[in-house]
């Protein structure tokens, strides 16, 4: 499913956080918002899932309005937040479970689509097992499949690899591409870590509440003469590039 906003604004008191932001998503695209700490990020993020109300602009997910047909919506829409929100004490399965319902469905539903996601995440041995028993990438990857236990079309991922480790970051980013191209979902990926982006995935450049670009990020590249997407973002923001893993 597409995603358009137009004329997105708002402001936090006197302080602008977006400026009139716009941009489509195609369906079945892997999509990177790359942008630094307080780029606007996650306002965005927060418009796009209800948890703020739109002050100015729309918002359409495969033309229907996010406004108008809110329930309809976000029934497509799966989301993983920067910060965690799993009861610590549940198991993956309850979590799953109470997130299934949710959206109504069933525990045998939820189960029925829990196994073949977890087996795809490389944690089918782990249904039974309390969160805080897991390690943060496997967390995150629980994460990923409460998300999808409702079988969306978009997946919202706002800044998902923070705080992890080398390995679990790449792990995950693999994963996420997997199920963009298996299963045509619409993702949007935030990020401030530019080695996470590919030369063609499609990239919006976030930087004080407003996207100075919007393209793939050959193109960007290409366009702004430079090597790479960190060369580029520097001159489009006038920023040094954002820093790469450790």
């Amino acid at each position: 499913m597409s995603i358009e906003a137009q004329g997105i604004r708002f402001h936090y008191g006197q302080r602008r956080a977006l400026d009139d932001v716009g941009f489509r998503l195609e369906p079945g695209s892997f999509n990177a918002l790359l942008g630094p700490n307080g780029a606007g990020k996650s306002t965005l993020y927060a418009l796009l899932t209800r948890l703020f109300a739109l002050q100015q602009g729309s918002i359409r997910v495969d033309g229907m309005d996010l406004q108008t047909r809110p329930r309809a919506v976000m029934q497509r829409i799966g989301v993983v937040f920067q910060n965690s929100t799993l009861d610590l004490d549940l198991s993956v399965l309850q979590n799953l479970s109470y997130h299934g319902a949710l959206h109504g469905l069933s525990s045998r539903q939820v189960l029925n689509a829990a196994l073949p996601l977890l087996e795809r995440l490389q944690l089918g041995d782990r249904l039974h097992d309390s969160i805080r028993s897991l390690n943060g990438g496997h967390r995150r990857r629980v994460e990923i499949a409460r998300a999808l236990i409702h079988e969306p079309s978009v997946l919202l991922l706002d800044e998902a690899s923070v705080g992890l480790d080398t390995g679990s970051r790449q792990a995950i980013n693999r994963h996420v591409r997997e199920l963009c191209r298996d299963r045509g979902l619409t993702v949007l990926w935030a990020t401030h870590l530019i080695e996470e982006i590919e030369p063609d995935d499609h990239v919006l450049i976030l930087h004080r509440g407003q996207i100075l670009a919007d393209n793939r990020a050959s193109v960007i590249c290409s366009e702004q003469h430079c090597a790479s997407l960190g060369q580029a973002f520097e001159r489009i923001t006038g920023l040094e590039e954002p820093a790469s893993c450790p």
